[in-house]
């Protein structure tokens, strides 16, 4: 697994099938640990991502870590992180659709490889690019249960970044339904 992983990975640091090579600085693969249980799946590099080559390092990566460890879950132990598209927009703009198909391969091999049992699609690039535009928006549907790749369950949930803009935790505030979504999620991973 790890080796099919890191084959993937030199071929996708040295991609040129969209302009976003000619900006980025890093390409953003994956983190965490490689794993058939859990894999997250967000939405594009954001600046510090860029500069060090990894996901979720910046302020929302690390309320996405203290989420997970409410539930004794981790990047370093039980979450393999990527994303659906691997070089940062410029201005963190939402990656245009030739950019989403031109990265599309090399998430849908990642999944291949790991088939894991459990999916979040972290925010609306996520979901709209696992689950189709016409889904509906994230908050109809996140928390919900739905059929993935490889026998897998995919939950979209909200992005991190959306609950640092949302301070409130009354209950119903998105933090608040995030709270619920990763009980839920935690439920399910520790049945499997």
């Amino acid at each position: 697994m790890y080796e099919e992983l890191e084959e993937i990975k030199n071929i996708c640091n040295n991609c040129t099938k969209c302009a976003l090579c000619e900006t980025r600085t890093k390409v953003v693969f994956s983190g965490g640990i490689a794993n058939n249980k859990l894999v997250l799946i967000g939405e594009a590099p954001g600046y510090w991502e860029d500069q060090k080559g990894e996901p979720f390092v910046g302020k929302a990566g690390q309320l996405l870590d203290k989420i997970f460890e409410c539930v004794n879950l981790s990047r370093k132990k039980n979450v393999y992180i990527c994303n659906t598209i691997k070089c940062r927009p410029p201005e963190n703009r939402d990656p245009l659709p030739q950019e989403k198909q031109a990265c599309r391969a090399y998430l849908d091999k990642q999944l291949e490889i790991l088939k894991p049992k459990i999916i979040l699609l972290c925010g609306k690039v996520a979901l709209t690019s696992m689950l189709g535009e016409n889904i509906g928006g994230i908050t109809k549907v996140r928390g919900k249960w739905f059929d993935g790749p490889y026998g897998s369950k995919m939950m979209p949930i909200f992005h991190p970044s959306y609950l640092l803009r949302n301070a409130s935790r009354e209950k119903g505030s998105p933090k608040w339904l995030m709270w619920q979504d990763i009980k839920e999620i935690k439920r399910v991973y520790d049945s499997l």
